[in-house]
């Protein structure tokens, strides 16, 4: 993990300055243009709020040419035009500035103009400079990358250290001695999305964890080459680093080990929640529904829990939601998204592939603007202005909340003790009941005007709780967390009375995982005075009578929500302790899903269940279930 304790240090160097004042004498003609040197050395943190809000040039220097034996010859540089974008221009870069704009993301590859020795082609090298120039013309800031590498992005990452390194290290040397003289307007990310592509881990499951120990070392390499460079900006330029594909999921992001240098920020793509911005297979985007905005907050807190709250800079190198005809959603995600953004003092690029209109992939529609005109595209154009209405409210302050609200705890030892013996759960035992503490009998009277202490090691845990037969399985995330102690602390006093309706019929309490936990010790605290936002539970819950039910039955459950809409749940009851048989499935093009669970999963004389849906339950309801030996196309 990075370092929790280091600080941006906000001192000049003279000999900084010095360099700055003799740089800032040399005058350059406009063809051949060189950064002047800032005033000052600005923090990490200054850069960062500088950039205000950002704008991707994407499918233009990143873009590649494809033989049809799926090799990639040496080009030249044609490529910019090859996916179809104009080649960028003075006019488009003016058109972002005049918007807003202030920073410019330049995606580029490198490994199609490299000579055998890795030498980059210097006409590639001098047209990619041609544009940066373009934004640095205007004061803008601009991030320049290593992208769409697919000797990087390969299937044997875990094991390519030795082969990826010295290539990638070569490139950043010669792009590192091009551009030494530009100020710190100019960012390096080392890479764009490294990931071990073709692997059932490649985007999103933990299983990548060993790939992100290579991608560690290979950001650490870039950032001691970067510095060991001569140049004015060597040691102050900002450098972005990116954890296994650029993931926003905080397993990954928990993954990052950043060296110990002042002007490091973690990079992130967040295309969030990705079933809203870019899944086909959500049929209806018209509405940005209450799940949608929880999964956004989320994403961005951790964001600011694991980094910003300990003096590290974020930035949200891409994000961006398709034009699927939804506008009003889109407003309402843009707002939800640059508020809290704002707030927090993370930098946001917005995604642009130049695609307008796509019927046969709806969700890669991100073009907002005319390259070669600078109009805006008027489809989009209110996101935009809703974008840059929200940059210029002063109402809402930049990095207002950055750090974790700060609360006053009573102290342990001072509690009513719930749960004093260790024990490890593990979310790969849930079968025999080990993913959660054992069930302990709790009512509401003991939980009133209080919060619950878990002091523990491993993945944060949840609090649950459930009836006496433990059904009504509700779960709780802490609402804040001290780290440095190893404590999680959950309002039950407000959480509770939010999710459950008849607050007399709570009866137990338990802590599960979703990893591997050691739950030390579990205590009952008086509740602090504080308001937080309260995550309300939105699993939709309905009672299955099981009188009729035979052994070589079926339990049919009916469903019926969205067309083509995912979701996922459990049937429950109480056996020894809570039990649950999960399902999933997605509904058809008319709405309609059907799952068939044998009876013979459940045990003898059972007489009731519980259906639980927990994905999409703003989208999918239960209308009905029955018992039978009715043949459906749903598989479990």
């Amino acid at each position: 993990m990075f370092n929790q304790t280091k600080n941006v240090k906000r001192i000049v160097s003279i000999s900084a300055a010095a360099v700055c004042m003799i740089a800032s004498l040399h005058i350059a003609p406009l063809d051949d243009y060189v950064a002047v040197a800032a005033d000052k050395t600005m923090t990490a943190f200054e850069i960062t709020e500088n950039m205000k809000i950002g704008w991707n040039l994407g499918n233009t220097l990143d873009a590649t040419i494809k033989e049809k034996d799926g090799t990639y010859p040496h080009c030249g540089t044609e490529t910019e035009e090859a996916w179809g974008c104009p080649k960028a221009n003075q006019t488009l870069f003016d058109a972002l500035k005049a918007k807003g704009f202030n920073t410019v993301r330049i995606p580029t590859t490198w490994f199609q103009h490299l000579d055998s020795n890795d030498n980059i082609d210097q006409d590639w090298l001098a047209r990619v400079k041609e544009v940066v120039d373009y934004g640095i013309k205007n004061d803008m800031y601009i991030i320049l990358n290593v992208h769409h590498e697919e000797w990087i992005n390969r299937k044997d990452l875990v094991n390519a250290y030795d082969v990826i390194k010295p290539r990638l290290l070569k490139i950043w040397s010669q792009v590192a001695e091009e551009f030494k003289d530009y100020d710190q307007h100019l960012i390096f990310e080392c890479m764009n999305e490294p990931r071990a592509v073709g692997t059932d881990w490649e985007w999103w499951a933990a299983e990548a964890v060993p790939e992100c120990d290579v991608i560690n070392k290979l950001e650490h390499d870039f950032v001691d080459l970067i510095r060991s460079t001569d140049g004015p900006y060597a040691k102050t330029r900002l450098l972005m680093l990116p954890g296994y594909c650029a993931s926003a999921e905080q397993t990954f992001l928990k993954a990052i080990d950043l060296p110990d240098d002042d002007y490091l920020a973690v990079s992130v793509h967040a295309y969030t929640p990705y079933d809203f911005t870019m899944n086909t297979k959500v049929a209806d985007h018209s509405v940005f529904t209450g799940a949608y905005a929880q999964n956004l907050s989320d994403t961005l807190q951790g964001m600011r829990d694991i980094f910003l709250d300990k003096d590290v800079p974020v930035v949200i190198g891409e994000m961006g939601t398709s034009n699927f005809d939804n506008t009003e959603a889109r407003l309402d995600w843009t707002n939800l998204y640059f508020t809290t953004a704002k707030k927090y003092g993370i930098p946001c690029c917005l995604w642009d592939n130049n695609i307008v209109s796509n019927p046969k992939d709806p969700g890669e529609c991100h073009g907002y603007i005319d390259r070669e005109s600078g109009q805006w595209h008027e489809a989009s154009l209110p996101i935009i202005n809703k974008m840059m209405e929200i940059m210029s409210d002063d109402s809402i302050k930049w990095g207002s909340e950055r750090k974790i609200p700060s609360y006053t705890h009573q102290d342990l030892s001072s509690g009513t003790v719930f749960r004093d013996k260790a024990v490890e759960i593990d979310a790969s035992k849930s079968k025999t009941y080990e993913n959660t503490t054992p069930g302990q009998e709790i009512s509401w009277a003991e939980l009133e005007g209080k919060e619950v202490a878990i002091k523990y090691t491993g993945t944060t845990p949840l609090l649950a709780f459930s009836d006496a037969s433990y059904g009504n399985w509700t779960e709780f995330k802490p609402y804040v967390v001290d780290e440095a102690n190893g404590i999680a602390y959950y309002l039950v006093s407000k959480q509770l009375p939010a999710a459950w309706d008849n607050l007399s019929t709570v009866n137990h309490m338990q802590a599960r995982t979703d990893k591997v936990t050691t739950i030390e010790k579990i205590v009952i605290l008086d509740a602090p005075e504080v308001e937080i936002e309260v995550e309300v539970d939105k699993t939709k819950k309905y009672k299955i009578d099981f009188a009729n039910a035979q052994a070589d039955d079926n339990l049919i459950l009916i469903f019926k929500g969205e067309p083509n809409t995912i979701t996922n749940g459990c049937v429950g009851f109480n056996g020894d302790g809570w039990e649950q048989v999960e399902w999933k499935g997605t509904t058809d093009a008319n709405g309609d899903l059907i799952v068939k669970i044998p009876v013979s999963k459940f045990p003898a004389g059972l007489t009731s269940a519980e259906c639980q849906i927990w994905y999409q339950p703003e989208l999918v309801d239960m209308l009905d279930y029955n018992f039978g030996a009715e043949e459906t196309t749903t598989t479990t």
